[in-house]
């Protein structure tokens, strides 16, 4: 196929060589122009985040919950809620939104560690940096799995606005949740 002309592209393709005419001189990229990451590393990815959407959050199962919400559950209200942040705040709302998503990522090798399981905070962080190392190895380093550990260690951090914004809506994530609990 040529990608000289974009009517000859299926739907859903994208050529190296077509231009973007909103932005002039720009090049929309092939969704397969990163050859560092392979299917292979995305689907042990995907299975190892896989991982959130079984494991409970600690702190509910520790208190008794009986169908307590699972760490997915967590991160997708999280980044519901960062979407809620008006377009004309002067924080990066979309910044956020992938904060949120990935702030817990660690967790679905390193499981939800809290401060009442016997785990130094230091320990608790080499932990997850490690675990965060490790998915990013799992696609190769790439610059998507670059970008994941990047707004994970700024979130770690409380490095920028958008951080502290978003640790804040996982303390209100979670008294939203613990009032639900309530009902």
């Amino acid at each position: 196929m040529s990608n000289s002309n974009s009517n000859d592209l299926a739907p859903g393709d994208f050529s190296t060589n077509q231009t973007d005419n909103s932005h002039p001189s720009t090049t929309v990229p092939s969704p397969h122009s990163n050859p560092s990451t392979s299917p292979a590393g995305i689907l042990k990815f995907l299975h190892a985040i896989e991982n959130l959407k079984r494991t409970k959050r600690t702190g509910w199962v520790e208190n008794g919950i009986a169908d307590a919400e699972s760490i997915a559950d967590h991160m997708h209200r999280m980044g519901i809620l960062s979407l809620l942040l008006p377009q004309s705040s002067p924080i990066d709302r979309t910044r956020c939104i992938k904060m949120s998503i990935v702030h817990d990522l660690a967790e679905c090798i390193v499981g939800d560690l809290t401060p009442h399981g016997g785990i130094s905070k230091a320990e608790k962080h080499k932990r997850e940096r490690d675990a965060m190392d490790e998915l990013v190895d799992m696609l190769q380093g790439s610059v998507e799995a670059e970008e994941i550990r990047d707004l994970w260690k700024e979130y770690e951090d409380a490095a920028t606005e958008e951080a502290l914004f978003v640790k804040d809506l996982d303390k209100f994530e979670m008294i939203v949740q613990a009032l639900e609990y309530e009902k």
